[in-house]
C-alpha cells in the first residue's frame, strides 16, 4: 500500500507539528480535534512555524501556500475514514486512547494503519481495543518536540505487527524527512528508557546536596556537551509529564531507577511544572530568557 492521505488525531503542540511535517512532505493531511476553536489554534501555530521557515529561506512563499492547501481540519472521525495512516497525538490517557481507536476501527477502511505518538503508554494495550486484523496494522511513531525541527522518530512494533506494515511505517517516517530508529513495545522505548533515569538521578543528586541546580546543569552541559542540563530540560518538557512517564515506567519495570523522587512529586503537587506554569526548577516569571533557580532544598 502507498500512503497518500494522512490523518492526525489532536491539534495541540505535537499533533499540529506532525500535521505540518506531513503536509510539508506532500501528503494530504486531515487533523481531527474536538472543536473548531482548537483546530484554529493549532493551525495558527503551524502558520507561525511556516512563516519562520519562509523568513529563513527554507521554503518559498509558494511552497508555504501549497502546504496550507494540503492541510484541513475536522471535528468528526468520519472525515478520517479514507486515510492511509492515522497518527494519534491526543491526551496521554489510556482509556481515552482505547475509546478513540475502537471508534476509528469501525469507521476506517481495513487498510488504514493506526499509529500512536505516545511517549510511554503501551502500544499493545491500545492495540487491543481494535479488531484482530487491525492489530496487525498497529504501530507506534514517537515524534519529538518541536516536531518540525527534531529529526528523530522512534517506530515501535508490537508482537503482532505485520512485518510489511512495519517496513512501510519506517519508509513513511523517512518520507517525512525524519531519521527513524526501530524499537519494540517496551515502556519508554529507547529515548525515555535512557533519558528518564538520568533526569531522576539529577533530582536525587540535588536532594542529596551533590550540587546546586545551576551547578548540575552547568556540569552536564560543559562536561558532556549536552545542549541543556537536566533541570532546564525537565522544565522544558514539563515536570508533570516527566513524573507521569516515570510513574508508568516504574509500574512496568518495578526498578528504583524509574521511581519518581519525592522532590519531583511535591513539585508537581505544588503546580511547579516548568516553563508552561512559569516556575519549575527555575523561575521564569520575571525574565523567561534568564530564569533564576528556585530554592527547593
Amino acid at each position: 500500500m502507498t500512503i497518500k492521505k494522512v490523518g492526525v488525531l489532536g491539534c495541540g503542540l505535537m499533533g499540529s507539528g506532525i500535521a505540518q511535517v506531513a503536509a510539508s512532505a506532500g501528503f494530504e493531511t486531515v487533523v481531527r480535534e474536538v472543536s473548531d476553536d482548537l483546530i484554529q489554534r493549532g493551525f495558527a501555530g503551524v502558520e507561525k512555524s511556516l512563516a519562520k521557515f519562509a523568513e529563513k529561506g527554507a521554503i518559498t512563499g509558494e511552497q508555504q501556500q501549497e502546504i496550507h492547501g494540503r492541510l484541513s481540519g475536522t471535528t468528526t472521525f468520519e472525515a478520517l475514514a479514507d486515510c492511509d495512516i492515522i497518527i494519534e497525538a491526543i491526551i496521554e490517557n489510556l482509556e481515552e486512547k482505547r475509546k478513540t481507536y475502537a471508534e476509528l476501527d469501525r469507521i476506517c477502511k481495513p487498510e488504514t494503519i493506526f499509529a500512536s505518538n505516545t511517549s510511554s503508554i503501551s502500544i499493545t494495550e491500545m492495540m487491543t481495543a481494535t479488531s484482530p486484523e487491525r492489530q496487525k496494522r498497529f504501530i507506534g511513531m514517537h515524534f519529538f518536540n518541536p516536531v518540525p525541527l527534531m529529526k528523530l522518530v522512534e517506530v515501535i512494533r508490537t508482537i503482532l505487527t505485520d512485518e510489511t506494515i512495519y517496513e512501510e511505517a519506517i519508509e513513511f517516517g523517512k518520507q517525512l524527512g525524519k531519521t527513524t530508529v526501530r524499537t519494540s513495545d517496551k515502556t519508554g522505548f529507547i529515548v525515555n528508557r535512557l533519558l528518564v533515569p538520568y533526569m531522576l538521578d539529577a533530582i536525587r543528586a540535588l536532594e542529596e546536596g551533590v550540587g546546586s541546580i545551576t551547578d548540575i546543569d552547568t556540569a552536564m552541559k560543559l562536561g558532556l556537551g549536552y545542549p541543556m542540563g537536566p533541570f532546564t530540560l525537565g522544565d522544558f518538557v514539563g515536570l508533570d509529564t516527566t513524573y507521569y512517564i516515570a510513574e508508568i515506567m516504574f509500574n512496568e519495570f518495578r526498578e528504583k531507577r524509574f521511581a519518581p523522587p519525592p522532590l519531583l512529586k511535591r513539585m508537581v503537587l505544588a503546580g511547579l511544572y516548568g516553563r508552561k506554569s512559569g516556575r519549575g526548577f527555575y523561575d521564569y516569571s520575571t525574565d523567561p530568557k534568564n530564569p533564576t533557580p528556585m530554592n527547593l532544598v
